[in-house]
């Protein structure tokens, strides 16, 4: 064989390798829920009961017609009903069934659960949460490294389901960062610099034997249809 036909038949393999390695990637598209009649005013957590307003409803409804144009394999969704309630524009647009995964639930803020934020922004504790939210646990609750282990290990869950695939979960503010944070190599004690709004997507790759890649963080507007590892 000469050198050339050496070369193109090396090429040729490389492009077929990179072609499986992308054909293996999966994307996971987080989705925060839809405006609540008490966002940015009250800690709601996982208390039931809280729908969306709305603005939420169409915020949700904006967010599914934004994703047209991708292939979506599944929905997930945290159990709550803001959750359920952003998942079901979605799963409509898809002919889909949102999937109930309670490893996307909301963290758990134990006895400051529905506390106003007001209140809460005066708590000295509160700086720990924002400068070191790592070594802070909810009273009678959860802490954050636990949060972020539970997230991180649903997608993981849904991501080896779903090899190859496009797949939406919809969830929280404070685990869609946790989740963000730990696809960068960011320290926890780093993740509220993040911000993710309602309704905004950010989106993960992940390649077998590559570090995850984050496509968006916090998108809000225009398609999402041209998301890929660059």
């Amino acid at each position: 064989m000469s050198d050339e036909n050496a070369e193109t038949t090396e090429t040729t393999e490389q492009t077929e390798t990179a072609e499986t390695t992308a054909s293996r990637t999966t994307t996971i598209l987080l989705v925060r829920h839809g405006e609540t009649p008490t966002t940015g005013k009250v800690l709601p957590g996982r208390a039931p009961g809280l729908h969306l307003a709305d603005t939420g409803r169409a915020q949700a409804a904006l967010v599914a017609e934004r994703l047209a144009g991708i292939e979506v394999a599944a929905l997930y969704c945290s159990p709550l009903e803001r959750t359920v309630e952003t998942a079901a524009p979605i799963a409509e647009a898809f002919g889909l069934e949102a999937i109930l995964e309670p490893g996307l639930l909301e963290c758990d803020f134990g006895e400051w659960t529905g506390a106003d934020l007001s209140e809460l922004n005066a708590k000295p504790e509160w700086a720990t949460i924002q400068r070191a939210p790592s070594t802070f646990r909810f009273p009678g609750g959860e802490s954050f490294p636990e949060m972020q282990f539970r997230i991180v290990s649903a997608i993981e869950r849904i991501r080896t389901t779903h090899e190859g695939e496009t797949v939406v979960c919809v969830s929280h503010a404070d685990p869609i960062k946790a989740a963000v944070a730990y696809a960068l190599g960011t320290h926890l004690d780093l993740f509220q610099r993040i911000v993710v709004s309602p309704c905004s997507v950010s989106a993960i790759a992940f390649t077998p034997g590559q570090a995850p890649v984050v496509l968006t963080v916090n998108s809000a507007s225009s398609s999402l249809s041209d998301l890929k590892p660059s």
